[in-house]
């Protein structure tokens, strides 16, 4: 019998954050069933960018060279509002870069880093209903089979059932403007192309026709007339757009995918109800405006994964579980909020316009412009941890410790204790928690303790102080069995 006959998590939706999340419960042993309703991995190549905290994620469960391998590196810059301003020296990362590459090869890697690690995933199977009580949750699938878990996990997207099923509030606003991308072939010539983006770009933000590699352009084209969002979109939809817009179709022909996007802004209203929890687009949803939609939901998926986990194992301190709606809610009220910006910053009208130019000179201010590098790249994220030392709830770079780097060893999931003053330990949590003494690491506190999501729990140097921190966030001893 396969250990995920009986999972202790069913995770709903195998994209980029249930992947995730699988692969974080699996490091702590979590029996994990996933479930996609699509039969197959979805072909649609959108291109994706991981931005810098993702990509530190990345590196703490030792994925990123897998990752650095088949995308494009570019610089950490416009990436508010699309506005052209150089990346800030010095941003507190060891990739100070956005990584860019198709969906489908961050889905297939993720996928099968949770494979790897022992994650069930079985496609073609719909959630249809879910009934939860005090020691479980039992899943309906489409066809009448019942599965039975201890949590569920809705990842299933903008239209999630789970969410719909709990009734969970999602208020918002609707999408009023839809945009379409893909990526065809033109017989426009290029220098055409460009000085006809160019010429458009200066009254529409939302609009682009690059050469996408491999015969092919990558097409970007607001059309505010959609009859149908559930449709998707064809060819002739395309050069409609583009005609409306750019007064020419570029002649674009032979696409290889097609896709449109809503500006939608919506955020759930609550991330947990009793044993069910939901993550990624099936909690927020926003315009894409900075590129932070992706990120955002891989970042869930690793501040919820080893909490769920404690969970389900049985030690997790007191309101534990509770602390993912209360650290990640905010982190995305935050974003829908940037992107509501950067959305009004790209219109045409001339108020907006006005403030774009406004932003745009306040951006030459390297205050400003780190701040909102910082904001759209999640470095600069800072968890209300209850205060205390500057460090707390920040998370920390990847540094150079002894035998290596910081981020190698996180690899299993654990949380870190980095001791500079040779005298602390982890004690009867070492089970858990992992020690590394280095009076040379570059950090501007005698000793860190963190999370195994690289956040700073606590940062001081007495034993006591540490003791009581440990438990906080993993839990009691665990009391040695007996002889």
């Amino acid at each position: 019998m396969h250990p995920t006959d009986h999972p202790d998590v069913i995770i709903a939706g195998c994209g980029p954050t249930g992947a995730v999340l699988a692969a974080e419960l699996r490091l702590h042993d979590v029996r994990v069933l996933v479930l996609d309703r699509d039969t197959e991995p979805a072909s649609v190549v959108r291109i994706v960018g991981l931005h810098a905290r993702t990509l530190e994620l990345m590196a703490m469960r030792g994925l990123l060279d897998r990752l650095l391998d088949r995308g494009r590196r570019r610089p950490a810059s416009a990436f508010f509002a699309a506005i052209d301003k150089p990346a800030p020296a010095g941003l507190d990362t060891a990739h100070p870069y956005l990584l860019g590459m198709p969906q489908p090869v961050v889905v297939d890697v993720l996928e099968r880093h949770a494979a790897d690690l022992g994650a069930l995933v079985r496609r073609g199977c719909a959630v249809t209903g879910l009934d939860q009580d005090d020691d479980g949750v039992t899943v309906e699938l489409a066809g009448g089979e019942r599965l039975r878990a201890r949590y569920l996990v809705g990842c299933d997207g903008a239209r999630s059932t789970v969410r719909k099923l709990l009734g969970v509030g999602f208020p918002g606003e609707p999408s009023r403007n839809d945009t379409l991308m893909g990526a065809l072939a033109v017989s426009a010539p290029q220098d055409e192309i460009d000085a006809k983006v160019a010429e458009v770009r200066r009254t529409c933000r939302f609009f682009d026709v690059n050469p996408f590699g491999d015969g092919v352009h990558r097409v970007v084209v607001p059309a505010p007339h959609v009859s149908d969002r559930g449709e998707p979109p064809v060819l002739d939809d395309f050069r409609q757009a583009l005609l409306a817009i750019a007064g020419t179709d570029f002649g674009v022909h032979s696409p290889r995918w097609l896709s449109r996007f809503g500006d939608a802004t919506r955020l759930a209203e609550h991330y947990r109800v009793g044993r069910v929890l939901l993550a990624g687009d099936a909690a927020h949803v926003h315009p894409p405006a900075g590129g932070q939609g992706l990120n955002l939901g891989v970042q869930d998926a690793v501040n919820l994964g080893w909490k769920l986990a404690a969970q389900v194992r049985g030690r997790a301190p007191e309101g534990l579980l509770d602390t993912y709606h209360c650290e990640r809610h905010p982190v995305a009220a935050d974003v829908l909020d940037s992107t509501r910006a950067q959305v009004l910053l790209a219109s045409p009208e001339p108020g907006a316009r006005a403030l774009r130019r406004l932003l745009t000179e306040l951006m030459d201010f390297d205050v400003v412009n780190r701040h909102l590098t910082e904001k759209t790249t999640a470095i600069g994220l800072r968890y209300d941890l209850g205060g205390g030392h500057d460090l707390v709830g920040r998370r920390l770079r990847d540094l150079d410790v002894a035998q290596g780097r910081l981020y190698d060893r996180l690899h299993r999931g654990r949380g870190l204790l980095l001791d500079r003053t040779g005298r602390l330990g982890v004690g009867g949590w070492a089970d858990r928690v992992d020690l590394l003494a280095d009076p040379s690491a570059d950090v501007d506190a005698p000793c860190v303790l963190l999370r195994p999501d690289g956040h700073v729990a606590w940062a001081g140097e007495d034993q006591h102080d540490l003791d009581a921190h440990l438990a906080r966030w993993f839990g009691p001893v665990t009391a040695p069995a007996s002889p």
